[in-house]
């Protein structure tokens, strides 16, 4: 069994529009309606603007200021000028200058300028009664109210404008029977003018909203058409490396394969050689597959792999053994565990530069030296100048640019250049901050005193 309940003062659909236009009202026209909000400078890139001479162009942004302190001045002359004798002579300056009040409050605080320029009205409309050609506004302030609500308007959004407008209508019919003068319809001019010029304001406002909007969602729409012609690109590259490299490896692979079986009993060396070539292509094609996949999307999730750290480069020195590169290798310092990062680029920094020997030092021999040392990871990769009638490979460079990448990635330096005995070193320092997977760190000095050779 069930029970329905209900408020004991339930709302009605009339309460709750007339509480959604109170609160309508109170945030366009009473919360922070005297804030301080001084009007920018103008755009001086406009289609008029930027066909005037250079020298006059800055001036051009300050334009709608000189525009309203033009307004006020002439709202102080035509006071001034209108008192006549109803009006001591020495106050008609005072009351100029309380009409224009309100015009020079809207380049700072243009909602406050509305509310000012009623009770400019109101004073106005007390002391000037004798002059009221459209009560309860004066020559002065029917000027200085049309223009100070006008320029409120621009400055503020469409639904603040039709407030603006029925509050008027509200004081030019509430004033006059308040005091007791004129009648009612007398606002009718005030209303008609300000409601064409709101008219004109809002649709302004309209119009450079929805230019604001288009042009916004075309700058979205050019960064979506520039992702699209980067993704093209990228599918591109990836066809080409495909076709070109992944071809040619896949034919060394099979290759590789079949030599031993076109040999009548070939030698171990030779079939160990030929497994090695197979082996090294096939890794070759799987690293292809991945950057591929990379470069083919943006949102390309690797596959789970182990990637290489520095316990797989015993694995990586004995490859280059079979390739012919005498190396060495030399490990100082405690043999500690450190972050992925700095793993996986230690052994891709040593594996380029071997590659690098290999290429443009065939026959010579390399040292590999990797230093366990108290806040990082030392690395050193030297090698001989070239020996034999084996012409060095040309390069382009790139190898030593994505090194000194991952060095800089990791917050870390590098040098490299040639040796005094003709040959090449490339020398590396990783920082290492705090210590990994529980290890002691020893200082430089020890960690000389515990190497070990390969």
């Amino acid at each position: 069994m069930s029970e329905t309940t209900s408020r004991a003062n339930p709302r009605t659909p009339e309460f709750r529009m007339a509480s959604g236009l109170f609160q309508s009202l109170r945030r366009d026209l009473i919360t922070d309606a005297f804030a301080y909000r001084p009007l920018a400078p103008m755009r001086t890139d406009g289609p008029v603007v930027r066909r005037l001479p250079a020298r006059i162009r800055p001036y051009m942004a300050y334009l709608p200021h000189a525009v309203v302190g033009f307004v006020a001045l002439f709202v102080v002359m035509l006071t001034s000028t209108t008192s006549g004798e109803y009006v001591v002579p020495s106050s008609s300056l005072v009351m100029g200058l309380v009409a224009a009040t309100p015009v020079l409050m809207t380049l700072m605080r243009p909602v406050g300028a509305f509310w000012a320029a009623i009770a400019a009205t109101g004073a106005l409309a007390v002391v000037g009664s004798g002059m009221n050609d459209v009560w309860p506004w004066t020559p002065g302030a029917f000027v200085s109210y049309l223009a100070t609500v006008t320029f409120a308007a621009m400055r503020t959004r469409p639904r603040a404008a039709g407030w603006m407008w029925l509050i008027t209508l509200g004081v030019g019919i509430g004033v006059p029977v308040v005091l007791g003068r004129g009648e009612p319809v007398e606002v009718m001019p005030m209303a008609f003018l300000l409601a064409v010029s709101l008219l004109v304001v809002t649709v302004r406002n309209i119009r450079r909203e929805a230019e604001e909007v288009v042009s916004a969602q075309q700058e979205v729409t050019a960064v979506e058409r520039d992702r699209r012609t980067l993704l093209e690109e990228r599918t591109t590259i990836a066809r080409e490396l495909h076709d070109v490299v992944a071809h040619h490896m896949s034919v060394v692979a099979i290759q590789a394969e079949a030599a031993p079986y076109r040999v009548k009993n070939p030698p171990p060396e030779l079939e160990a050689a030929f497994a090695t070539i197979r082996e090294n292509a096939v890794a070759a094609l799987t690293e292809l597959r991945r950057v591929l996949g990379v470069v083919r999307s943006a949102d390309y999730e690797a596959p789970d792999a182990p990637q290489p750290t520095l316990a797989s480069l015993d694995g990586l020195l004995a490859n280059v053994r079979e390739a012919g590169l005498g190396v060495e290798k030399t490990v100082t310092g405690a043999v500690r565990e450190l972050p992925p990062g700095v793993e996986l680029s230690a052994y891709r920094i040593i594996q380029e530069a071997l590659s690098n020997t290999l290429r443009h030092a065939p026959g010579a021999a390399a040292s590999v030296e990797v230093s366990y040392v108290l806040g990082g990871l030392g690395i050193r990769v030297v090698n001989a100048a070239a020996t034999g009638d084996v012409r060095p490979s040309p390069g382009a460079g790139h190898g030593i640019t994505g090194m000194r990448e991952r060095v800089a990635m990791l917050e870390g330096e590098m040098t490299a250049g040639v040796t005094e005995a003709g040959g090449y070193e490339v020398a590396v320092f990783i920082p290492v901050r705090g210590r990994q997977g529980g290890a002691q760190d020893e200082a430089p000095g020890q960690a000389q005193g515990s190497g070990q050779s390969a």
